[in-house]
């Protein structure tokens, strides 16, 4: 009985400890789900091209032949929505993605199926964590909450030239943000498309600091020319939270350090910035997973745009005017709700 009672004690003992508490375990597996999307995104693309090129100069050099085979056949596939896969939707790891912030998606109307959209989405932030959890997963029940819609989350095209990387990025529904894709997805693909377009782009993330709401908007017209040309409706998006996950360098306008981003940002089309999160272990410590800030996208009123299959520069300036407009009054409904002050003020770049 005494030996029972000690064998029983001691297992207690073992389970109390904190590294198996149950809480702590789901915060690192929170931690690790999103360090492995941070570092996908990062290095993915380009660890799997050496590996490949590697691979020609080794024994195993007839599967690097296969896969760039398949490859050259499979490089339209992108431009034509690609290839998502439901069962990675909506594997678990994104729920602990989206617990790790916490991540929501706020419906204030309902999308018809018979039309489809294009969905703008602000601000860009670093990584545009909250559009890609919102969009590309099934985290936040994005299917459930707009019924018969088709999300696609629009990235570089680059992307999609990156072995291994491509393949991961379509089976989330992510496509290139080119005209061809777009134009494939609002002609040739019925309805109940959304296409969902980070406007600021590279831009926007060099802006991107905690405690600021500033989008580069005034002078991106061209989402609004292919929703005209298309007759897409345009559904103004701002996540709150977005900018407070990472904290970077801003390089003053003129400065040495911005020069070179903004040369990027024109011949490869992003601009790398220097930033930081918290360390694996330790919140006090600097790495690349993002500060645990809570990120609430909210989809605001769909404004109903025409088919003009040549829309005039008026054309698209009018309904520019009208999604500024929306976008704002959208930040300025829910502000309040998230965390910030009746005075703060969206600025619009």
């Amino acid at each position: 009985m005494g030996t029972g009672s000690s064998i029983l004690s001691a297992l207690q003992d073992i389970f109390s400890v904190s590294w198996l508490n149950r809480s702590k375990v789901e915060k690192q597996l929170q931690v690790i789900s999103v360090l492995q999307w941070v570092l996908s995104f990062l290095v993915l693309g380009v660890a799997c091209s050496l590996i490949l090129m590697y691979t020609f100069c080794t024994d195993c050099w007839l599967l690097a032949v296969l896969y760039f085979t398949w490859l050259a056949f499979d490089w339209n596939t992108p431009k034509k929505g690609g290839r998502r896969s439901q069962w990675v939707r909506n594997w678990a790891v994104w729920r602990y993605f989206r617990d790790y912030f916490p991540i929501q998606l706020v419906k204030t109307h309902n999308l018809l199926t018979t039309r489809n959209y294009i969905f703008g989405y602000h601000p860009h932030g670093i990584m545009g964590l909250g559009a890609f959890c919102n969009f590309s997963t099934e985290a936040t029940e994005v299917s459930k909450k707009f019924p018969g819609i088709r999300p696609y989350l629009a990235t570089l095209a680059g992307n999609f030239r990156m072995p291994v990387l491509r393949e991961y990025l379509m089976s989330g529904g992510i496509c290139p943000v080119n005209r061809d894709t777009i134009d494939y997805l609002l002609s040739k693909n019925g309805s109940g498309n959304a296409i969902i377009i980070v406007v600021g782009g590279a831009a926007e993330s060099l802006s991107s600091m905690p405690g600021k709401n500033a989008v580069t908007l005034r002078n991106r017209k061209g989402f609004v020319k292919l929703a005209l040309r298309h007759g897409a409706d345009l559904v103004p998006t701002y996540s709150f939270g977005e900018n407070e996950v990472y904290k970077q360098v801003i390089f003053e306008e003129g400065s040495w350090g911005r020069w070179v981003q903004k040369k990027f940002q024109k011949y490869i089309g992003f601009a790398p910035c220097i930033f930081h999160g918290r360390g694996l272990f330790s919140s006090d410590t600097w790495g690349l997973v993002p500060y645990s800030k809570p990120i609430t996208t909210v989809v605001g009123e769909p404004i109903t745009v025409p088919k003009l299959e040549y829309p005039t520069q008026k054309d698209i300036d009018m309904y520019h005017a009208m999604y500024m407009e929306a976008l704002v009054k959208l930040f300025d409904n829910h502000k309040t709700k998230f965390g910030l002050p009746e005075t703060e003020v969206l600025e619009v770049n």
